[in-house]
């Protein structure tokens, strides 16, 4: 006849299936527009242009009340990132994270990076 208990395991098992595929993608999030320029260049290289950058390191520093900027440290040296003009903010992204940025480099008594998007 039928074995109960290896039905209720191929049920389970069959259920478990989308969860599984769901924590493939668990390590990449995004937040405002998509992070499309693979081409990722050190901080110490940043020079005022028109078209955007993406640089990569890690946030080891945030706005501690609404979030609307972060340092972003890579080997060559230390940026201020700006999302509040791109509308997200960083206040639940954890200390250390390696954050990928896009956005356009602005030079000033603080240079920073007006990002657009991120992806973590």
């Amino acid at each position: 006849m039928f074995d109960v208990k290896k039905i209720r395991l191929s049920i389970m098992l069959f259920c478990s299936i989308p969860f599984m595929a769901g924590c493939s993608s668990a390590g990449s999030h995004s937040m405002g527009a998509p992070v499309s320029n693979p081409n990722v260049i050190a901080v110490s290289e940043l020079k005022p242009a028109t078209s955007s950058v993406t640089i990569r390191g890690v946030m080891f520093e945030k706005c501690p009340v609404a979030g609307c900027w972060f340092k972003l440290r890579d080997k060559s040296g230390e940026i201020k990132v700006d999302t509040k003009a791109a509308g997200f903010v960083v206040s639940s992204i954890p200390l250390e994270t390696e954050i990928t940025v896009q956005g356009k480099f602005i030079k000033g008594d603080e240079s920073r990076v007006a990002a657009t998007g991120i992806t973590y």
